[in-house]
């Protein structure tokens, strides 16, 4: 890892609010100054101090060229697949810029970090030893060379690389690099426990395709958006029953770094849910958050919090009480059909609305169009179908928790 002279450091702690691109032209200014590492180190400052904020306040970290810095992960997943994992010994097999490893290392008494790129190694020493993390050995080694000689571990994780050769991302765990379902027997040998890190987009049921060993999946939304899928890998016992095996799907809302009331189910209790359907929408609407609609407990929903649906596939929910459903509540103003002289009446008054559309045969862009509406203010419409088949426009406001 290149020393940073004085005057280098000097330049980076002065400039670190400063836009990069300019600094990246001043290097005649400062001939002392290694403006090029300069750059790198104060870009990895500003991504860091809102992606890992108690990594930009220790001081003396070091960062890596952007692709790294864009690739790990936040804090606030890392603490979450921290909160997952504890036991004795831990391996984290692509160890990559070392978020994830800095954080759930701290669960275990020995943690062991493999990575094979020797730049990025470099800053792992360096780095956790200012983190105040002695008990992680640094391995410059491939991953699934260092599984196959490795002793067994209590916990075993991997974030496998989502691009293709091309730079370009992918989804498949086919596709990524290495391909954990070629890995899986041998991982769960070596591994108590094995936590897979996937992209959120790919699809949960070609995970279970894939993979036969899954124990947990946990889906991580941070301020509604879908940041990560997390795959938990456990060998049964073999004096499991076949009734206990089935694999638990955690939907897992983060909202303003503070984790909610997190929404567990399996797969034969969403089959198995009564699903009431509303007649009519009531008083209250709701729309599940997007960890609970990437996970697809849609009639489970309905069940446990006591709302109906509105149609099989629109997956908004609705009561004349309000209660305390994990996503958004609104209070329905009118509802209206897509008549002329209806929508008149629905829409007076409203040059601006937030609009959503769910099981409707139209885009968020030409309904908006059609409607005339600009985006924004405080009121709220879904397009949508109900059970019977009709298309209706809700309008609403946003409601204060029950």
């Amino acid at each position: 890892m290149k020393e940073l002279s004085a005057d280098t450091l000097g330049f980076i702690q002065a400039h670190r609010h400063d836009d990069v691109r300019a600094l990246a032209l001043q290097a005649q200014k400062h001939p002392s100054v290694d403006i090029p590492e300069a750059v790198v180190q104060i870009a990895g400052w500003q991504v860091a101090e809102k992606k890992i904020p108690s990594w930009a306040q220790c001081e003396g970290i070091r960062y890596p060229f952007h692709l790294s810095m864009e690739q790990c992960s936040s804090e606030v997943t890392a603490r979450y697949k921290a909160s997952l994992a504890e036991g004795e010994t831990f391996a984290d097999l692509t160890g990559g810029l070392g978020v994830d490893c800095s954080f759930m290392a701290r669960r275990f008494r020995k943690a062991d970090y493999i990575e094979r790129q020797e730049a990025l190694c470099e800053l792992a020493v360096h780095n956790f030893a200012l983190l105040g993390l002695p008990q992680v050995r640094v391995h410059c080694a491939d991953g699934v060379g260092y599984l196959r000689q490795m002793e067994p571990v209590d916990w075993l994780y991997l974030d496998p690389a989502r691009r293709d050769s091309h730079g370009g991302k992918t989804v498949d765990i086919a596709d990524c690099e290495p391909d954990i379902g070629k890995l899986e027997s041998l991982l769960v040998e070596k591994g108590k426990q094995v936590m897979v890190k996937l992209s959120p987009m790919l699809d949960i049921a070609q995970a279970f395709r894939a993979l036969k060993y899954i124990s947990q999946i946990h889906i991580v939304a941070v301020n509604n958006e879908c940041k990560e899928l997390i795959i938990l890998l456990k060998k049964p016992s073999p004096h499991t029953e076949q009734s206990e095996k089935e694999a638990t799907i955690c939907s897992e809302q983060i909202v303003d770094n503070l984790l909610t009331t997190p929404f567990a189910f399996t797969l034969s209790e969403e089959r198995n849910a009564v699903c009431e359907y509303a007649t009519q929408v009531g008083t209250y609407l709701y729309e599940p958050g997007a960890a609970l609609l990437k996970g697809g407990a849609y009639r489970l929903l309905a069940s446990r919090y006591g709302v109906k649906k509105l149609h099989p596939n629109s997956h908004l929910y609705t009561s004349d009480e309000q209660v305390g459903f994990p996503g958004r509540c609104f209070r329905v103003e009118a509802v209206s059909g897509f008549g002329k002289k209806e929508l008149k009446t629905c829409l007076q008054g409203i040059g601006k609305a937030n609009l959503t559309v769910r099981n409707f045969p139209a885009s968020v862009a030409e309904l908006r169009k059609k409607l005339k509406l600009k985006e924004g203010g405080d009121v709220y419409f879904f397009a949508t179908t109900l059970k019977d088949g009709e298309k209706v426009l809700i309008r609403c406001i946003k409601s204060n928790k029950a």
